[in-house]
């Protein structure tokens, strides 16, 4: 395998008919971007669809942009109104230092939310260095960078059951 291959990702067993019906999902999703933000948020919405997550038990919150998703997510999980939180968007690298704080800040504090308030929280937020690459990670199926944010939460939704059972 060449250095530029991912090494692949093992995919979880499918959800038991009904197992994640009832469980509530917010998604916190950018402004700026908003093509490739919009498809970020088709793709989380498909996994949460495949998933089995009715979709009246999903929010859509939009922000101006990445440098506040965490008070969002952190102002989300503060409510106690959800089982976990997708935060979407894209931050592309200009000519400036911008992108570098606005990218590192968010990442940070989507951390720290998902650390004080013990929320699975899905980092669907892009830092790329192109459009393209951009558009790259929000196409359509499964590799959509929204879908798998979106997989990732009830991954660990279901790492939380299991914790609780054992």
């Amino acid at each position: 395998m060449s250095a530029d291959q991912k090494s692949g990702y093992a995919a979880p067993s499918p959800p038991a008919p009904g197992e994640l019906m009832n469980t509530r999902i917010a998604i916190v999703a950018t402004r700026w971007n908003c093509e490739i933000v919009d498809a970020l948020i088709d793709g989380a919405r498909q996994a949460l669809s495949d998933w089995g997550v009715r979709d009246s038990n999903t929010r859509l919150y939009r922000v101006p942009g990445a440098f506040e998703v965490p008070l969002a997510c952190e102002r989300i999980a503060h409510g106690k109104h959800f089982d976990a939180v997708v935060a979407l968007g894209a931050v592309i690298r200009g000519e400036t230092p911008h992108f570098d704080f606005v990218a590192g800040e968010c990442a940070r504090g989507l951390q720290d939310v998902m650390l004080r308030y013990g929320i699975p929280l899905g980092f669907g937020v892009l830092t790329v260095d192109t459009v393209e690459q951009a558009i790259a990670r929000s196409g359509d199926g499964k590799d959509n960078k929204g879908y798998e944010s979106a997989q990732a939460v009830l991954e660990m939704i279901r790492f939380e059951w299991g914790l609780e059972t054992s």
